[in-house]
């Protein structure tokens, strides 16, 4: 069964440092207030392409053999992902290939394409654009990069868990968003390997809880995903990610799409952060009373990204 020790992610955090950044973790008065936890906030929006999504892609590329190298690499995203890879080729000088559903933020593909990745846009979720970036690799020899369910992904990933409890030695709890799985799959094994008792809790739309519903049926489960935030929009977790989460994992708590854009709302008001809807994810369940601790409890909420379509905002009128 995969599993990785503090060890391995502080190996992996310094080969990948001198491309990221150790994004801070921010406190909340009114959060704290309205819990009754001390929370603060990991801010990966401030993260290199908006979103914690470059680190995994980093360590891959980092450790790939270098005739895979010479043939580059083609993902599948929703657009956090896609940037990630797009950047983290660019810098190891690797062509980058990404499929995305047709429907995907026109920004994300923007910002894809300014990162210098090729985009082909394919279906209308991230299962059909998976299946063409699948079709690349056996007709044009690219490597796959999965955006989840990778070990090298997870390690790199887990690097953002490594930050907390390094910046934080004393969380006693760590709230994470769950699309696929690779982001909880990696905090999750650095946080027990600092210490076992950290309360690792995930967050689903409950229009499309897939770990969830996966866990509670002890197999992997291919859902009917109705959630429409796209870091949080898939019909089936990862199979590695599973076997993770059944480990690491305390609970998975889920609510539907409404909260968690609230709770989008919520923070841009209150914390002076832009976020995009997985990463509200974390804070609607605790301003849902869904995270159960003792009061008083040291509580890190990893905000995963800030990559929102703005383009809803243009020609109205601010203050």
């Amino acid at each position: 069964m995969f599993t990785l020790t503090l060890r391995d992610f502080q190996e992996v955090r310094a080969r990948i440092a001198p491309h990221i950044k150790h994004t801070p973790l921010l406190s909340s008065r009114q959060l704290s207030e309205t819990t009754g936890y001390d929370t603060r906030l990991k801010a990966e929006m401030f993260q290199r392409v908006g979103s914690y999504k470059i680190r995994g892609p980093l360590n891959k590329f980092a450790l790939m053999p270098e005739d895979q190298k010479r043939r580059g690499a083609v993902c599948s995203s929703a657009g956090n992902h896609a940037q990630g890879v797009a950047l983290a080729a660019k810098i190891h000088g690797i062509r980058a290939v990404v499929c995305m559903a047709q429907n995907a933020t026109p920004s994300k593909i923007a910002a894809t394409k300014g990162y210098g990745a090729e985009v082909v846009l394919h279906g209308n979720i991230w299962d059909e654009a998976n299946e063409k970036a699948k079709e690349l690799v056996r007709t044009e020899g690219l490597t796959y990069v999965h955006p989840f369910d990778d070990e090298q992904l997870i390690a790199g990933q887990g690097t953002l868990g490594l930050e907390i409890v390094q910046d934080w030695p004393d969380v006693d709890a760590i709230v994470v968003p769950i699309g696929g799985g690779g982001l909880i799959s990696g905090v999750s094994m650095a946080a027990k390997g600092h210490n076992p008792k950290i309360r690792v809790i995930g967050v689903e739309s409950s229009d499309g809880p897939a770990m969830q519903k996966s866990i509670q049926s002890g197999k992997l489960e291919t859902i009917d995903c109705k959630t429409v935030i796209d870091g949080l929009r898939v019909r089936r977790a990862g199979e590695i990610n599973f076997s993770v989460v059944q480990r690491f994992v305390d609970d998975i708590v889920a609510l539907p799409d409404r909260d968690i854009f609230d709770a989008m709302i919520w923070v841009m008001e209150r914390c002076k952060l832009v976020v995009e809807g997985a990463a509200a994810a974390p804070v609607a369940a605790l301003l849902h009373g869904l995270i159960q601790l003792p009061a008083g409890s040291r509580v890190a909420v990893v905000l995963s990204g800030g990559n929102v379509n703005l383009q809803q905002l243009r020609g109205l009128t601010w203050n």
